[in-house]
């Protein structure tokens, strides 16, 4: 296994729509292994391939409180969704340390297959209603301050452009 880097927002490959996953070989095992172990060690909950520059729909979540309880979605969609929308904080490794609000359908039900290549739909409410949501918008090159105001999503690009050449200046 091996720690991915994390692409951060403004990176314009964030904007790449991600390709359906053709066969669940060595090679895609291997980067769901990676992906998740970058996530763990980013210590984040969610993480869409698109945000390691690898471009397929390949998502990796595990919101339990022990963090041992790993979820993989290769080629999810959203198959049903509640019109009952809630606004929640949310964040996103790629804009790291921004929180703010999004508004994201209550309940949903994702199918998608695992690691082994099985389908299952699978309902998700609450904290993994959002993550599974905020994850396939990365797969659609959407980040979650698209949602926000103009004025606020350029603050966070000024913000994260400020960081960037502040670290490449270490």
């Amino acid at each position: 296994m091996a720690l991915l880097p994390i692409l951060c927002y403004p990176d314009p490959r964030l904007h790449t729509v991600a390709t359906p996953v053709q066969a669940i070989d060595a090679r895609i095992r291997t980067l769901v292994a990676d992906m998740l172990e970058t996530m763990y060690d980013a210590e984040g909950i969610g993480l869409a391939a698109t945000q390691v520059d690898v471009h397929e729909r390949v998502i990796t979540i595990d919101v339990s409180e022990k963090r041992d309880q790993p979820l993989v979605l290769i080629n999810p969609e959203i198959v049903e969704a509640s019109a009952d929308k809630q606004v929640g904080d949310e964040g996103c490794l790629s804009v790291p340390g921004i929180y703010d609000g999004v508004e994201r359908s209550r309940s949903i039900v994702v199918r998608a297959m695992d690691a082994e290549g099985n389908t299952r739909d699978i309902a998700a409410e609450g904290l993994l209603s959002v993550c599974i949501q905020h994850e396939m918008d990365h797969l659609q090159g959407k980040v979650f301050v698209e949602y926000l105001s103009p004025l606020k999503r350029n603050r966070i690009k000024t913000k994260m452009l400020k960081a960037r050449r502040d670290t490449e200046r270490v």
